[in-house]
C-alpha cells in the first residue's frame, strides 16, 4: 500500500485546510485509516482515526469538534477537514494505515503516507 498525503499548506489561525490522502497499490477499503501529526521537536502524536466502514471515528482532545476525518472507500481516499485551525495545530500531518487494529498508537500503523506541512499562523 502507498498513501500520498496532500493538501498542506499556510493558513491563518481560525480558517479551514482540508487535506487528503490517496492510497494505491491495494484498496484500503477494510483497513482502518488515520491521520498523526508532527509539531517540530515534538514526537509524532495521534489526531484522528476512521474504521474500516467509516461508521466509526475517533479523535484526539486537542482537535475533537475542529477536525473531522471521513474516507471515500470507491476512491481508495481518506480526508481530513480541519477547522479553526490554531497556531498549535503547526505540524508536518501523516495519513496511516493499519490492516490489524483500530488504534491510536502508530506503532499499530504498518503504512505510512510521507507527510503534508501544515503551517498556521498567528
Amino acid at each position: 500500500v502507498q498513501l500520498q498525503a496532500s493538501g498542506g499548506g499556510l493558513v491563518q489561525a481560525g480558517g479551514p485546510l482540508r487535506l487528503s490522502c490517496a492510497a494505491s497499490g491495494r484498496t484500503v477499503s477494510r483497513y482502518t485509516m488515520a491521520w498523526f501529526r508532527q509539531a517540530p521537536g515534538k514526537e509524532r502524536e495521534f489526531a484522528a482515526r476512521i474504521s474500516w466502514s467509516g461508521g466509526n471515528t475517533y479523535y484526539a482532545d486537542s482537535v475533537k469538534g475542529r477536525f473531522t476525518i471521513s474516507r471515500d472507500n470507491a476512491g481508495n481516499t481518506v480526508y481530513l477537514q480541519m477547522n479553526r485551525l490554531k497556531f498549535e495545530d503547526t505540524a508536518v500531518y501523516y495519513c496511516a494505515a493499519s490492516s490489524r487494529s483500530y488504534s491510536t498508537s502508530r506503532y499499530n500503523y504498518e503504512y505510512w503516507g510521507q507527510g503534508t506541512l501544515v503551517t498556521v499562523s498567528s
